[in-house]
């Protein structure tokens, strides 16, 4: 029970105990007001009686004293009128029953009203002839004894409305403070820190607010104090600090855990790009123009690979950036490359170079299961055939192999996608998500789609999805998938909960919003409760379109996660407001973990602490070996995913027979 409802609840209670003993009180006196006033009335009517009748005796005139008697009693105030002689022989008597009217039977049988008899001597002389004896009928104080005490507790329950009411106002207001520090409570659960700035006037309250706020700042120093050491880890490992893209280790580990992953699709493309001239424009112009000059081209290069979600973009060393396109199709890797090199020409205007020769770009493709170092000596080549070119050359190189493959045109790939979701082509295989402790503990499946070609080649998503959303058929994939869970038995698959990867393009599509509503809307019981995974570049791109979103799922019950965390450099401060249920840690710092002093440890450990104390929980995905889980373990991470726990598998073949 609240302290404002136990407040309210008291203070009734004490005015209740006002209420009955001033209710009390007041019927005490006015009963005995009215026997008082009962006895005065008959001794009053008996004496005036007795002296009326005492001439009327001595004459023995006794029927003028029976009408005497009989005006009086007529009156109705009386019960008992008699006249009782020297012999004590009631000569004389009139009776009237106590019948009492608007008065509850209950009400005179608690409350009993004492009716005292007065008596007065009727003389004739000096002797006494007899006596009269009166007694008062109780009729008249019952109904005003009645009336008073209705009044007095109609009064009270009007001032007990009024107490309840103001009350219960002013007690809201004074607990005002309370409330807000309640509020202050749950916000810094939330990791939201709210200042009280009005300070309350009550001396008590006014000192556990100001200790609330003192809290409130020291809670708030912490997460950004934890926040700021886990950047910090990950800048000085992964970071370049002039271009602010990714460094030669970043570069590395990300291209390495791509190309090693055994579930990856087999095409991507790597550019290199080479600045010419940078020693000399920092002799001549001094290392402030050379660093301009990077910042310059690493925004150039970002605005040519926005566009690609999975986008890998490093300084490698001195004048040297590295671009990695995994997914990418191997069509663009020309249009890519002939881009970044016109707008190196286009550099030249801006005169932040010496030479008009800015720099030459090297692309290699693959579409067949390769090595980085063999990828680099392609590039490598292909930088060397730009230079033949002339100024701001490109050129682009192939691994490929001799065997069978996906169709390479672009309108082949768009034809077969179309046909495919028609005739809803698409297989679903899952992998497992355990707990860290117990890898026998199941928590979740994630799904990853295929699509089954018609020569039933399976391809990955990996290969179509980037084209299907360049061609705006992705909300249909995302759509056909979830239809296919929907299906799902939890029991059968022996889990709750099963992951799906969406892309932000199919939210900002109306109409599978609006399917997806319904659908939710109408799921069955039987169904697995859904986690919608968002890679962390797509959601930090679409931020309140995804925050939007995971409120709307929330509410029938199913729950949000970013997949891929720290391929990007985003703020470890935006999971505040987007509140993911889990994030999951990119496979490229997982595979660095081959060592105690490794740093890749350390912002593990920092993003562990971070997440967890916004009630965030962190899985590693692509955890292979025994080592890796053993120092995972350590930093008390709540699930891992990969080829340590199972493959991907078709789900249909996971289920339990029905």
């Amino acid at each position: 029970m609240t302290l404002y409802r136990q407040l309210i609840i008291f203070t009734l209670f004490l005015f209740f105990l006002l209420f009955a003993g001033t209710w009390y009180a007041k019927l005490d006196s006015t009963r005995s007001f009215l026997v008082d006033q009962l006895e005065s009335h008959a001794q009053d009517s008996a004496t005036s009686l007795g002296l009326s009748v005492s001439q009327h005796v001595i004459k023995k005139d006794m029927p003028s004293v029976e009408s005497m008697i009989n005006a009086l009693f007529d009156r109705g105030y009386y019960e008992i009128i008699k006249l009782v002689d020297a012999e004590q022989k009631v000569t004389i008597e009139r009776v009237q029953s106590v019948k009492i009217e608007n008065v509850p039977p209950w009400f005179i049988r608690l409350i009993p009203l004492k009716t005292p008899e007065a008596s007065a001597n009727v003389m004739s002389g000096w002797i006494q002839a007899g006596t009269i004896v009166v007694k008062s009928h109780p009729g008249l104080a019952y109904k005003t004894l009645w009336e008073d005490m209705v009044s007095t507790t109609l009064w009270f329950i009007a001032c007990g409305l009024f107490v309840l009411i103001a009350g219960g106002f002013g007690l809201r207001f004074l607990l005002r403070p309370l409330m807000l520090v309640e509020r202050q409570a749950d916000a810094i659960c939330r990791k939201e820190y709210e200042i009280q700035q009005r300070v309350p006037w009550t001396k008590e309250l006014r000192r556990v607010v100001e200790a609330m706020n003192r809290m409130t700042r020291t809670v708030k120093e912490m997460f950004e104090e934890q926040v700021a050491q886990a950047e910090g880890h990950r800048e000085r490992s992964y970071h370049d600090p002039v271009t602010a893209l990714g460094n030669r280790r970043y570069f590395d580990t990300q291209v390495t855990a791509r190309l090693d992953r055994r579930d990856s699709v087999t095409q991507g493309i790597l550019l290199l790009i080479k600045l010419n001239d940078l020693d000399k424009l920092n002799q001549l112009k001094g290392f402030q123009a050379g660093d301009e000059f990077l910042k310059r081209v690493a925004t150039l290069l970002q605005e040519a690979t926005k566009q690609y979600a999975n986008c890998a973009l490093a300084r490698l060393t001195g004048g040297d950036f590295g671009v990695f396109l995994p997914d990418a199709p191997p069509w663009d890797a020309e249009t890519i490359a002939g881009g970044v090199a016109n707008q190196l020409s286009g550099l030249v205007a801006e005169q932040l170079a010496v030479t008009d020769n800015i720099g030459y770009v090297g692309a290699a493709t693959y579409e067949a299961t390769t090595t980085f170092g063999r990828l680099l000596s392609e590039a490598d080549l292909a930088m060397t055939a730009a230079r033949q070119t002339g100024p701001n050359g490109w050129s682009v190189c192939a691994i490929t192999e001799k065997t069978d493959k996906a169709p390479l045109g672009q309108q082949q790939w768009k034809d077969m996608l179309e046909k495919a979701l028609k005739e809803r082509r698409i297989s679903l295989d899952a992998q497992p998500i355990v707990k860290t402790t117990d890898r026998n503990h199941l928590l979740h499946l994630e799904i990853f789609s295929r699509i089954i070609q018609e020569d039933g080649k399976i391809l990955s998503a990996g290969v179509f999805l980037p084209l299907a959303e360049r061609l705006k058929l992705v909300s249909s994939i995302d759509r056909i998938v979830l239809e296919e869970v929907m299906q799902f038995d939890s029991s059968r698959l022996g889990v709750g909960y099963v992951a799906v990867n969406v892309s932000p393009a199919s939210l900002q599509d109306n109409a599978f919003r609006q399917w997806l509503q319904a659908a939710l809307k109408t799921l069955p019981r039987t169904a697995p409760r859904i986690v919608f995974e968002f890679s962390e570049f797509s959601a930090v791109q679409n931020m309140n379109l995804v925050k939007e979103f995971s409120i709307f799922v929330r509410e029938y019950g199913h729950a949000m996660g970013l997949d891929h965390y720290g391929q990007s450099f985003s703020n470890l401060g935006y999971l505040k407001s987007m509140r993911p249920d889990y994030v999951k840690i990119d496979r490229a710092y997982t595979g660095e973990l081959k060592d105690e002093e490794s740093d890749s440890r350390f912002f593990i450990g920092s993003l562990c602490s971070v997440a967890h104390s916004i009630g965030i929980k962190v899985i590693a995905e692509g955890v292979e070996t025994e080592q890796q889980w053993r120092i995972l373990r350590e930093f008390n991470l709540d699930a891992i995913q990969g080829y340590i726990v199972d493959k991907p598998k078709p789900i249909k073949g996971m289920m339990k027979k029905g």
